[in-house]
């Protein structure tokens, strides 16, 4: 058998390249829409991959099923209640696949969504003890999967968490304690709420070390899986409609075509956003006017979803050769109207100061004299739910990134504002959206609550 797990750190986000050495037949569960890693590996060990599966429908990130299916001819399998505009194939509960030697068993696991799927893994058909099982999102290392995230849908969390019970105990915990347990998602993944490090575990471990599987009624497994969800990205909805439809196929090798700063101010009055990708501290050195900061080195595309509308065209302001890596992190989530990118922006700024503007930033002690000196001042906290709950700045709104497009209507334009986070990487996005968005006093809280709490305690 050939196994690998390809796990995305910047999506915490894992798909699988199960093989058969002896027949060459493969399948790739729950692929990112950048394929070529999929390809590259699979010419390498001489495979060629007949099926994409789904768990289910994908909320995080867009998938790569349209793309695999496009380049390898392969079909592409959904649980059978799931439904798609593409051509998909239904797997029943309890579906074999056989790769050769290689067998797959489709578990029906709903809760994370009504169609959530598990792939179980054997390394030969006749084994007593499967190699591994694939969760999706009904199982993660430390965690199940959110059942919250369609309750706008018509179907409740209390229902969802409800399946999710019966699928985690009569379909996952009946399986062998050595089995290994592979999910599709890690620690930062919005899909849960305590996901560990560990990008796979056993279901032994998990039994004792999984607060989720610990003994407790329906009633208390319910109660205990939809208390505390953090606040998922906006571009959530979007992506979930997303991977049931026809859409355009990623062209994941060209470059996004290089603007003037005429051109880049042009597609700026007719709505496009200016995204920068540069550092934090690039960026407050000098940035186009109301050019929102999302830096590469983070969770790039995830924080982008919170910030840029879904479908708004978007003009890319890169280090020299980070184009195309942020054109490719956008498509992840279906942000594909890239419409451009500046041209060696460092020089298009030094010779057109006027169209440049630097950031606001202060330390702890400024923003403690700042809260003396102005009765009026507007504080910001952008940090999850489960990050404030250890404190924050008294007075301070609580307005998590992921939510700051929807939330950007309670506060207000005409005050001064200074946002922070834990560190400081998070504010900057969120104080140069604010900018953007017309507040006329904005800074970011250098260190985050982290330098807050240090000036508190000496």
């Amino acid at each position: 058998m050939i196994f690998e797990q390809h796990y995305l750190e910047c999506l915490s986000q894992a798909s699988y390249l199960v093989g058969d050495e002896g027949s060459g037949r493969a399948v790739v569960v729950d692929p990112r829409r950048d394929i070529a890693p999929y390809l590259e590996s699979a010419a390498e060990q001489g495979l060629t991959i007949e099926l994409v599966i789904e768990t289910h429908f994908h909320a995080d990130f867009l998938s790569g099923h349209l793309e695999l299916a496009a380049a390898t001819g392969a079909a592409i399998a959904y649980g059978s209640v799931a439904e798609t505009e593409f051509e998909s194939r239904k797997l029943a509960d309890g579906e074999r696949i056989s790769l050769g030697d290689v067998t797959l068993e489709v578990r029906h696991t709903p809760g994370h969504t009504p169609e959530s799927i598990s792939v179980v893994v054997y390394e030969h058909a006749d084994d007593e003890v499967p190699y591994g099982v694939l969760t999706g999102d009904t199982l993660f290392i430390g965690d199940v999967g959110r059942p919250d995230l369609l309750s706008s849908r018509g179907v409740t969390a209390d229902d969802l968490a409800s399946s999710l019970y019966d699928s985690i105990h009569q379909q996952l915990l009946t399986l062998p304690d050595a089995t290994r347990v592979y999910p599709a998602h890690g620690a930062g993944s919005s899909c849960g709420k305590s996901l560990s490090t560990d990008t796979w575990s056993t279901l032994g471990e998990q039994r004792t070390s999984n607060y989720a599987l610990a003994p407790m009624s329906k009633d208390e497994f319910i109660a205990a899986v939809t208390e505390g969800q953090t606040s998922p990205p906006a571009y959530f909805a979007f992506d979930a409609v997303l991977n049931r439809e026809l859409r355009p196929l990623l062209d994941e090798v060209t470059p996004p075509e290089p603007l003037s700063l005429d051109e880049v101010l042009t597609w700026q009055r007719r709505g496009a956003v200016v995204l920068d990708t540069r550092s934090p501290e690039e960026f407050a050195a000098g940035h186009l006017i109301s050019a929102i900061n999302i830096g590469i080195s983070g969770r790039f595309a995830e924080q982008a979803g919170g910030v840029v509308q879904p479908g708004a065209p978007i003009v890319l302001v890169s280090d020299p050769g980070g184009d195309l890596e942020a054109k490719n992190r956008l498509a992840r989530i279906g942000f594909d109207r890239v419409v451009g990118a500046l041209a060696d922006p460092l020089s298009a700024m030094l010779a057109n100061p006027g169209d440049v503007v630097q950031s606001s930033r202060m330390d702890a002690p400024a923003l403690e004299r700042a809260r003396a000196e102005m009765p009026d001042l507007q504080i910001v906290d952008v940090r999850q739910p489960g990050e404030t709950e250890g404190g924050t700045i008294n007075g301070a709104r609580l307005v998590p990134l992921t939510q700051l497009n929807a939330m950007l209507s309670s506060l207000d334009a005409s005050r001064p504002t200074v946002v922070y986070c834990a560190g400081g990487f998070r504010s900057s996005i969120a104080a140069s959206r604010l900018s953007a968005a017309g507040f006329t006093d904005v800074s970011d809280l250098l260190g985050g609550y982290g330098a807050w709490t240090s000036l508190a305690a000496v």
